[in-house]
């Protein structure tokens, strides 16, 4: 278990109550009770951590090395149904963005999303979730696939930004992202976009516009990240912590905006802390929007979403 600067007293109290149940194993000594009061004092702590967390803090979360990862949800959420499509037809397989058919219960839908690696080798693998054009294009394709056979869209959003190379933009980075928004906002069949990890920039709109948009609670959405907006205004990275409180980045800066739809409550130490509980509130929620959405005619759903979308912003004075 890794924990963040702001956790290292909840990692005291869990080496503490190690070191107490294995001096009640190796002695005679009744430990029960101090085991009780460092457990209670550790639960305390957490809850008091967890609830005060700043915007610095949930950025932090979100880029645990323990959080699940596109995959990991796919894979709780589908089991062995689902099924990885490749390709854009046109490039190549970018491995950052994957996609592919699977079910929750007897419901199939098409899910596309970011993945990020778990060590040195897959973090280059997978780009570190920096989608090339193709990605997107490949994002499309599938989207445009579930359209024709009328299966709604999952799409999961998790990336540092899109892949900034010279490469990419040699080969329409920024139209590709944008043919993405275009062709969303018209999509005949429900899409239901979760935020996991990190919602950067144009990186994360590429695969994010959604009748529904959902934020888990420990994530980020945001035109820029704390530490290149930082480095922006100040030349200097030592201002990200007021960087993140400006950007108004959390989940509930997003629904007080009315940028998202809805947050999805994290167990206590965040989605890495107990994965399971993390799987099955992102299952219920997406099965919860799909049902407001399935009896919707292609024309309604889309003239909706158009309104969603055309309502962001707009403030009166």
């Amino acid at each position: 278990m890794e924990y963040l600067d702001f956790e290292l007293p909840i990692k005291e109290l869990k080496d503490q109550l190690e070191k107490c149940q294995l001096i009640g194993e190796e002695s005679d000594v009744d430990v029960t009770q101090t085991c009780k009061k460092i457990e209670k004092k550790l639960l305390e702590t957490k809850k008091e951590i967890y609830k005060n967390l700043t915007a610095w803090q949930r950025v932090q979360m979100s880029r645990h090395p323990g959080r699940p990862y596109t995959l990991d949800h796919i894979n709780a959420l589908c089991g062995d149904t689902f099924l990885e499509l490749h390709g854009d037809r046109n490039v190549k397989d970018d491995k950052a963005m994957i996609g592919g058919l699977g079910k929750i219960g007897d419901q199939t839908y098409m899910f596309i999303g970011q993945q990020k690696g778990f060590n040195t080798k897959t973090r280059q693998y997978r780009n570190f979730g920096m989608s090339n054009p193709e990605g997107y294009r490949k994002a499309l394709r599938l989207m445009k696939s579930a359209e024709k056979f009328g299966i709604p869209v999952v799409t999961l959003i998790d990336t540092p930004g899109a892949y900034p190379g010279l490469e990419a933009e040699e080969r329409g980075q920024g139209e590709a992202i944008a043919r993405n928004i275009l062709e969303m906002t018209r999509l005949k069949v429900p899409i239901i976009t979760v935020i996991i990890g990190e919602g950067a920039s144009g990186g994360a709109l590429g695969i994010g516009v959604g009748d529904k948009v959902l934020m888990l609670e420990n994530t980020w959405y945001s035109v820029i990240s704390p530490e290149s907006c930082s480095s922006i205004l100040w030349r200097s990275w030592e201002y990200k912590e007021r960087a993140a409180d400006a950007l108004k980045l959390t989940a509930p800066d997003m629904k007080r905006l009315k940028l998202v739809d809805t947050i999805i409550k994290e167990p206590l130490g965040g989605a890495h802390a107990d994965r399971a509980a993390t799987f099955l509130a992102v299952k219920n929620a997406i099965e919860k929007n799909y049902e407001e959405l399935k009896n919707l005619s292609p024309k309604d759903l889309v003239n909706q979403r158009m309104e969603k979308y055309l309502a962001m912003g707009v403030y009166k004075s």
